[in-house]
């Protein structure tokens, strides 16, 4: 059994990630080096998906992040023309089509996520192996639970 939330805490974690949303908008959380800031979360966030899960449709890459598939179609239209994304047919259905990571978009995206691993390793360099596990557990499960809550929400329709 859980008990209640302290809500002096609550307010704490509130002001925490606050801070941490402008401190990562800051430093969009880019890295060290030649990469830094060189890739939108948009776009690291599609390559990475797509990295991790194999070529998808617009329907499956859009449903996995939680976001609308036109969404997903502005989102990858300059992966596409960057060349970092190639649009193939899908092998059962020709009529579908099926994203996938370029040889050049893994490179890049090898490239900006060495970036910010290293930018990772200097943030948390006095942290002991546990506390980085600890907290790539708690923020997983935050995210997790954050999403959650937000796919619960009734969607309401853009103001006109």
């Amino acid at each position: 059994m859980t008990t209640p939330p302290d809500t002096n805490v609550l307010d704490a974690l509130q002001h925490q990630v606050a801070v941490f949303a402008r401190r990562a908008e800051q430093t969009r959380l880019g890295g060290l080096g030649q990469a830094r800031n060189s890739m939108d979360r948009a776009a690291y966030l599609l390559l990475n998906r797509l990295s991790q899960e194999g070529p998808m449709g617009v329907k499956a890459l859009a449903a996995g992040m939680g976001i609308d598939s036109s969404t997903v179609t502005r989102q990858v239209a300059p992966l596409v023309d960057s060349g970092m994304v190639k649009r193939t047919s899908h092998p059962e259905d020709g009529r579908a089509v099926v994203l996938q990571l370029s040889p050049r978009g893994r490179a890049r995206l090898e490239e900006v996520r060495s970036s910010r691993r290293e930018l990772m390793g200097v943030v948390t360099e006095e942290w002991t192996a546990e506390e980085r596990n600890l907290f790539c557990e708690l923020l997983t499960r935050f995210n997790q639970s954050l999403s959650a809550v937000h796919n619960a929400l009734p969607q309401t329709a853009p103001a006109s």
